[in-house]
């Protein structure tokens, strides 16, 4: 593990040497990370090997979602999205449980001999974007300012609105494997999980916030201690969840969209450093996913494995957006384009959250006999990885070109 630490932070050190570089190339930090993974792994070099169950790989894991989870969902200003966000509130609202319907009748289809509640978890896993895989999108300023919001806002919501379903199935999964607990002990379980993480998590957001606040005000609190209130709310809100029963990644994820601070600065600096330090996480999960996930997936992919990946990155994904868009506004008094539904639909990435996910189902129920789901994850989000980042920039600023053009043509 301290070769892996060395090696991860070189190549986080080396890689942000040429960042500024990078960001105007088709190459992003996920892809490279993904890419020295497979190269430093058993299909490469075999210079690191480890389980996915590890003990190592799940504290990564579970730390990395936990602050994810409360980074993203503390970006959101709820005023702000009930106001203005009318295009992802419909991706949210209609988009998101098509997409997971959709996911979950097409892998009916190709995978007849699985079992339901592991196609069901496969399709919610898969359901989650990651607007970091495109971020030339989201950073570009030829892309119309609602767009790149609408992507962003729908990136750092889904993720958190998934959770409760994929619970509900591993509980439903958990409950076929131990025939000690029955359904209804699997079912109060995922209850209890679904209430008290969302309680706590609103809870410790909201006083925490106030708190931070009122320190400000007074003096009492430095620019860096306020910086590092998002990693200490967050695991709060994990840690006191857990204790009472409930869910800490769900309970994280509502620590941030509850953060009760009002002060804009002391807003943006939580943001920042939860911002720097989840990107750090992410780069080293990336990492771990090229170099661990990859080689034990790649025995069990198959043709109706990769038509499945293929399918959710586009039919599954893009049938749903454009359902969900259909006649609304872009802006105020003025219908979304088919351009810009299509330039949202294609650029829904998987990425993080489902690896992340599935690493949490592997140190729930393990990975024995359910390699064949798992895989089907990981090869999606690595075809995702390269398909979302070669194609942000020239997507980007074909799209900024189109729209600029057909702004002069009025």
């Amino acid at each position: 593990m301290d070769e892996l630490i060395f090696f991860a932070a070189l190549l986080v050190f080396l890689f942000g040497l040429v960042s500024a570089v990078a960001s105007r190339s088709p190459v992003t930090a996920p892809m490279f990370f993904v890419a020295v993974g497979v190269l430093a792994g058993p299909l490469g070099f075999a210079w690191y090997e480890a389980e996915t169950d590890s003990e190592s790989v799940q504290v990564i894991a579970e730390l990395t979602l936990m602050l994810i989870l409360f980074t993203d969902a503390s970006l959101i200003d709820l005023r702000a999205l009930k106001r203005e966000y009318k295009i992802p509130l419909r991706l949210l609202g209609i988009g998101l449980p098509l997409t997971m319907l959709a996911g979950f009748l097409i892998g009916q289809c190709l995978f007849p001999g699985m079992a339901l509640p592991l196609i069901a978890v496969m399709a919610f896993m898969l359901s989650p974007t990651d607007a970091a895989l495109g971020q030339a999108v989201v950073a570009s300023e030829v892309v119309p300012a609602s767009v790149r919001d609408s992507i962003g806002v729908e990136s750092g919501l889904n993720d958190g609105i998934a959770l409760p379903p994929i619970l509900a199935c591993m509980a439903a999964i958990g409950a076929g494997v131990d025939s000690t607990l029955d359904f209804g002990y699997w079912g109060g379980f995922a209850l209890k999980q679904l209430f008290y993480g969302p309680l706590v998590g609103a809870a410790v957001g909201l006083i925490g916030g106030r708190l931070v606040d009122g320190a400000v005000k007074r003096g009492w609190m430095t620019s860096v201690f306020q910086r590092l209130t998002s990693i200490s709310l967050a695991l709060v809100s994990y840690a006191l969840a857990e204790k009472v029963g409930g869910n800490g990644f769900i309970a994280a994820f509502f620590g941030g969209l509850m953060l009760g601070t009002s002060t804009r600065v002391v807003r943006e600096r939580l943001q920042e450093f939860g911002e720097a330090e989840g990107q750090l996480l992410s780069l080293f999960v990336f990492l771990i996913f090229g170099a661990v996930l990859v080689p034990i997936a790649w025995e069990h992919w198959s043709w109706m494995s990769l038509l499945y990946a293929v399918l959710s990155l586009t039919v599954i994904r893009m049938v749903p957006v454009l359902v969900s868009l259909l006649g609304a506004n872009l802006e105020p008094g003025r219908r979304i384009d088919w351009a810009s539904i299509g330039f949202i639909a294609w650029f829904g990435p998987r990425g993080i959250a489902s690896v992340l996910y599935m690493l949490m189902f592997v140190g729930v129920l393990g990975r024995d006999g359910y390699e064949p789901m798992l895989s089907v994850v990981i090869l999606t989000v690595f075809l995702s990885v390269f398909a979302h980042g070669l194609s942000a920039v020239p997507l980007s600023s074909l799209y900024g070109r189109w729209m600029e053009s057909r702004s002069e043509r009025g």
